[in-house]
């Protein structure tokens, strides 16, 4: 089964490029702006974030590993697409499991980065933000074969803000969403002769992956360094 994904995930490569790069950056920014700015009935990563940092205690790995744990749960649930205010209407160009898939681990990510200093108003911060969506795996696989030129935390601390950057990142995550969904629609096209189980491989494979993304960005986005104001 894994096999037959990976090259189901790896023939959609070609349908990637039709929003690469422009029309990638213009998706993802979309995804951004709900993640962190919210959505109706869906707060923003900065609300998620400060209200896990009270229910902590003010402990940053606590609110971090609740962050992660609530957005696990979130992918997780079948149809939660459907069931967050408004997201499906969203005039994304991709389709609704995958827009929503990445609206969560995007908030997940950006409410991490919150946490640790960062500003989400920064757009090098942002594009660290959707960088973590490719993962641990993807983001090591693609600096070996140099089709991405560095890290989320090296984007996030960067001096300036580089939008080619940005728009070569918006490629690799969109092309990536795609192929990642496409492998998960055909484990679950396996199953479809066994009653509930199809729900059940879906769902976990998008908790396993926004677990594994999750992960990824508590290591990666390292606690800035707040410099004293000096009189």
């Amino acid at each position: 089964m894994a096999g037959v994904a990976r090259f189901v995930a790896s023939s959609l490569a070609p349908a990637a490029q039709r929003f690469a790069p422009q029309a990638a950056a213009g998706i993802l920014r979309q995804v951004l702006e709900v993640a962190i700015d919210g959505y109706q009935r869906f707060p923003g990563a900065e609300k998620i974030a400060e209200a896990k940092m009270d229910k902590s205690g003010g402990d940053v790995a606590v609110a971090i590993e609740a962050v992660i744990d609530q957005h696990i749960r979130l992918a997780g649930v079948q149809g939660f697409v459907t069931s967050i205010g408004g997201l499906v209407t969203l005039p994304v160009a991709l389709p609704a499991n995958l827009t929503g898939l990445a609206i969560v681990q995007a908030r997940m990510v950006a409410a991490i980065a919150h946490l640790r200093g960062y500003d989400l108003g920064d757009p090098r911060v942002r594009t660290a933000v959707i960088t973590c969506l490719l993962g641990e795996d993807g983001v090591t696989d693609r600096l070996k074969k140099e089709s991405l030129p560095t890290s989320p935390l090296a984007i996030a601390t960067a001096p300036v803000f580089d939008p080619e950057l940005d728009r070569l990142v918006s490629g690799e995550v969109v092309g990536e969403l795609i192929a990642r969904i496409s492998g998960k629609r055909m484990a679950v096209t396996l199953t479809r002769r066994v009653p509930l189980l199809g729900g059940v491989v879906g769902g976990g494979v998008d908790g396993w992956s926004t677990y594994r993304i999750g992960q990824y960005a508590d290591k990666s986005l390292v606690r800035r360094i707040q410099r004293p104001i000096e009189p």
